[in-house]
Order: structure tokens, then C-alpha cells, then sequence
């Protein structure tokens, strides 16, 4: 055989176990999940999974009654659900969608927050007008508060002194000091509090009232409202809201408005309206801040907005009536 061909055949079949090598490593990898979007279908009673990047629905799958509030864990290890007509709080594995465990959370969980230190969920009772706290790992519960009629949103402050607990039929902000858990403040607002939260430092609160209409901005060292704000329109009725990365802009739901309100966190001032689905409910931001995800209850559908223009760029069918969405990205 001639020398020189012999040799080129070797170093062709070094190269081809070489890529044959290199395709099996590779292959595992391409098999885990990337970063994922979860959405709670209310009355699907399921949670739709996109594909952050193709913002392509993967799938959808079942996960108990009226699934409302929605959040990982703080290491992004375990997606926690509150299952509102089971009273439960059901967590599942984000990458293999496996259900982990569950645990009984008191009546109708319809949200929570989770702290930043401890990783215990706050949660809001709405048919006992209590919020209790949870070990979400061993399920057992830490505390008992007893709060307004009706409590619906809970919030967090990143230093993890305050929470916020809206109560809708009082109309009012209750301010719980942690780690003593006892109310500190209840501050008066518009026509049922829907949702808030604080800014980087804990100083401020942003929360919105549905009825009324209203968006209130709180200082958290006095527990005062420092401003409110009326959007415009008879259809605004508000629930969620956001800040920006920069802490420069609020992003408010605005509920039959069927916008996202784009508002200067410090002064309220209107920047843009953006158009969405019916119904825009729930909100959650991207890791890098350029991209808000929109719940659309009515329409069944989650919107996209690219947050540097403040343009819908993307409609997203998933389940029947989506309310709760969490970003692993």
C-alpha cells in the first residue's frame, strides 16, 4: 500500500471518532431544557411551558384546580404552584416537569411571595383573610397572621424586613415586620389592592388599587403614600405590577384595559400604552430586563414586549385562562 495514502486514512479515522465523540458528548446536553416560561391556566387547570428562546409553547400539562399564583425557588431548582381549590401548594422540577412533592397551604392560596433570606413562602388565605408562612420544604407551617377580608397580593422587600399583604375588601396595605411577624402598618388605599412591590434598597413600595382604578407610590420607612395616580379610563382596573431592571419605569397590568401601563417610577408620570391581550392580568420580567410577558385571562394568550421600545412583538396562544406566569431564564 502506498505509504502516504495509508497514512491519510488514518487521520481520516481519527477525525471521524474524534466528531463521533464529540456528537455523543454533545447529544445529552442538547436534551436539558434551556430557559423555560410557566404559565398557570386558571381555568385549564394546567400550566403551559415556552421555550424562552423560540418563544415556541412546548407544552402543556396538568397540575390540579385553579392554579393561580406562581414562582421558583430562589436557586431556580423547583417551580412552586398554588393550587386555589385543592389548598395546596404544589411544586414540580422546572427541567423534567416531574411533580416533586405537595403540601396543604391553608384555604385558597391564591398567591405568595418567597423570601430572599430564609426561602419560606408567604402566603395569601383569601377565604380566612389570614396569611400564613411556610417551609416549603417540609411543607410545615411556621405562621399564622391574621390580616383584611380578603387578602390577595403578598410582596417581599429584597432585604427581607417587610412584607405587604393587599386585603381587597379593606382597602388596605398590611405592613408585616419580619422576623417578629407582627403588623407594623396598615396603610389606607384606593378600592381593592390588587398586587406590589418594593424597590432594590426597601424604601419604596409600588402597589395597585382594581376598582379604583389607581396606582399608589409608598414610602416603606414612614408607611405613608406619597402618591397616587388614576389611569386613564374607565376599563383600567390594575392588577399587577412590575419595576424595571433600572428601577426607572413601572410596568402596571391594566386589566379590561386590555394595556400594560408604562409609568416613571418616581414621579407616575404615563410614558407609553401597550396594547395587549383581553384581560392582561399577571406580569413577569426577563432576567436581563428587555422582554415583559403579559397573562391575556380572555384571550387565553400570553404577550411579549420588547421593554426598550415598549412594543408588543409577540402573541403566544396557551392555555384557557391564564393568570400566573415565572421566568427560569
Amino acid at each position: 500500500m502506498n505509504w502516504s495514502l495509508f497514512q491519510e486514512r488514518i487521520v481520516m479515522r481519527q477525525h471521524f471518532f474524534a466528531l463521533l465523540g464529540l456528537l455523543l458528548f454533545v447529544q445529552p446536553l442538547s436534551a436539558v431544557p434551556g430557559s423555560r416560561i410557566f404559565v398557570t391556566n386558571e381555568k385549564g387547570n394546567s400550566i403551559t411551558v415556552i421555550d424562552a428562546e423560540s418563544l415556541e409553547v412546548e407544552k402543556e400539562f396538568p397540575i390540579g384546580k385553579r392554579p393561580r399564583g406562581i414562582a421558583l425557588s430562589p436557586d431556580g431548582a423547583e417551580v412552586y404552584v398554588a393550587i386555589s381549590e385543592e389548598n395546596k401548594i404544589l411544586i414540580f422540577d422546572p427541567d423534567t416537569l416531574e411533580v416533586l412533592r405537595e403540601f396543604q397551604s391553608g384555604s385558597d392560596p391564591e398567591t405568595f411571595a418567597i423570601h430572599p433570606m430564609t426561602g419560606h413562602l408567604y402566603i395569601s388565605n383569601e377565604d380566612d383573610a389570614r396569611a400564613s408562612v411556610f417551609d416549603p420544604v417540609t411543607g410545615q407551617q411556621l405562621v399564622e397572621i391574621e390580616v383584611g377580608l380578603e387578602p390577595e397580593g403578598v410582596a417581599i422587600s429584597p432585604d427581607g424586613s417587610k412584607v405587604i399583604i393587599t386585603s381587597e375588601s379593606t382597602n388596605t396595605l398590611h405592613v408585616i415586620q419580619v422576623p417578629q411577624h407582627t403588623i407594623v402598618a396598615n396603610i389606607l388605599v384606593g378600592a381593592r389592592p390588587r398586587s406590589a412591590t418594593f424597590n432594590s434598597d426597601s424604601t419604596l413600595a409600588w402597589a395597585t388599587s382594581e376598582i379604583s382604578g389607581e396606582v399608589q407610590k409608598i414610602d416603606m420607612r414612614k408607611h405613608k403614600v406619597l402618591h397616587t395616580v388614576t389611569l386613564p379610563g374607565a376599563k383600567s382596573k390594575p392588577k399587577d405590577v412590575v419595576l424595571s431592571k433600572d428601577e426607572r419605569f413601572l410596568y402596571v397590568a391594566g386589566g379590561r384595559a386590555n394595556a400594560v401601563y408604562v409609568m416613571r417610577a418616581d414621579s407616575l408620570d404615563m410614558v407609553a400604552s401597550v396594547p395587549v391581550g383581553k384581560r392582561v392580568w399577571g406580569l413577569a420580567l426577563s432576567g436581563d430586563g428587555k422582554r415583559l410577558f403579559t397573562t391575556d385571562g380572555v384571550s387565553g394568550t400570553v404577550s411579549v414586549i420588547d421593554t426598550e421600545n415598549n412594543k408588543n412583538y409577540k402573541t403566544i396562544r396557551v392555555g384557557d385562562f391564564p393568570w400566573g406566569v415565572a421566568i427560569d431564564d
